[in-house]
């Protein structure tokens, strides 16, 4: 896609913007930081640490236009998200992974200026571990240690969720806010609670969930295409939307869904109901986002642009 295409859509902005594994931290600086880059460029980070999970924001901006500024968004680097408000100046939010190890790292940026010159400037980011909680579950054999045919269809969703996520849309579809995928909801829970079943550990959690009764109507957080609507072994009846560069938003658990890969919806179009298909012991909704293969918290996308 064209650059001047992109622009005409306030498009996510292409910047290097790595996380790159350094020493464990001190103790964080608080507030905002910034650095002059020594070419007229200043880059500004509202503060100094990031939660796992959880987004770091900053911006560019100087007397030189920026006319081809670049997001590069992939694993293991953190992925950023940039909106352009002027070509001279760039927002950027880097989304942390739930289990990226705490400590001290370097979160670049890279661009180009108007002459096509490429520029790099750094600042430290502490990321700081988590505070979510472990819960200790006594559940049916079934849900620890699946029979080998049930291993097998687990990891062929495995290997097609990964194929999803790694793919790109290289172009903006959602329009707005995001929104919640439940009306009259404002809050969830269990984002990164760490669940040690039968007295095995298990991987993070790594959605929100919403307590609900079965058949209760679950809407798109934002407009996008439907690239996967069907049963999977441990998320059940599961609705994945793309957003655009890299953002998926998922659904699981559903007891019905009402669209098919290939769908475009907008913001708040009912894709499903609420169910208890999967692995699960009750109804509810759980809502799942990835940006760029980081798993992060679904609830702070709706609290801020992307």
């Amino acid at each position: 896609m064209e650059i001047a295409k992109l622009n005409r859509v306030i498009l996510l902005l292409i910047f290097a913007c790595l996380l790159t594994a350094g020493v464990h931290a001190k103790q964080p600086v608080q507030g905002p930081v910034k650095k002059t880059c020594g070419t007229g460029i200043v880059l500004k980070l509202s503060a100094a640490a990031a939660s796992q999970g959880g987004p770091a924001s900053g911006r560019n901006f100087g007397r030189e236009t920026l006319s081809r500024t670049f997001c590069r968004m992939g694993w293991p680097a953190d992925p950023c998200l940039a909106r352009n408000s002027r070509l001279s100046q760039a927002s950027c939010t880097s989304w942390v992974d739930l289990e990226k190890p705490a400590g001290r790292y370097e979160w670049k940026l890279s661009w180009s200026g108007a002459d096509g010159k490429p520029f790099t400037c750094s600042l430290p980011v502490t990321v700081r571990a988590g505070k979510f909680p472990t819960e200790h579950l006594t559940v049916e054999k079934q849900f620890v240690q699946p029979d080998p045919e049930q291993q097998k269809r687990a990891e062929e969703d495995q290997k097609k969720m990964k194929a999803i996520y790694d793919t790109v849309t290289p172009e903006v579809l959602w329009k707005g806010k995001f929104v919640m995928p439940l009306k009259g909801v404002t809050t969830g829970g269990n984002f990164g609670r760490r669940r040690i079943l039968n007295g095995e550990a298990r991987s993070p959690h790594a959605g929100v969930d919403f307590p609900a009764a079965a058949g209760t109507p679950v809407y798109a957080a934002q407009s996008g295409n439907v690239v996967l609507a069907e049963n999977l072994y441990y998320s059940g009846n599961t609705v994945v939307i793309d957003h655009g560069f890299g953002i998926y938003t998922l659904y699981a658990h559903l007891s019905e869904i009402e669209v098919k890969a290939g769908d475009t919806v907008d913001a708040s179009d009912e894709i499903g109901k609420v169910g208890a298909t999967g692995r699960v012991t009750g109804p509810h909704l759980h809502w799942g986002l990835t940006i760029e293969h980081a798993r992060v918290n679904a609830l702070q996308i709706v609290q801020r642009q992307p």
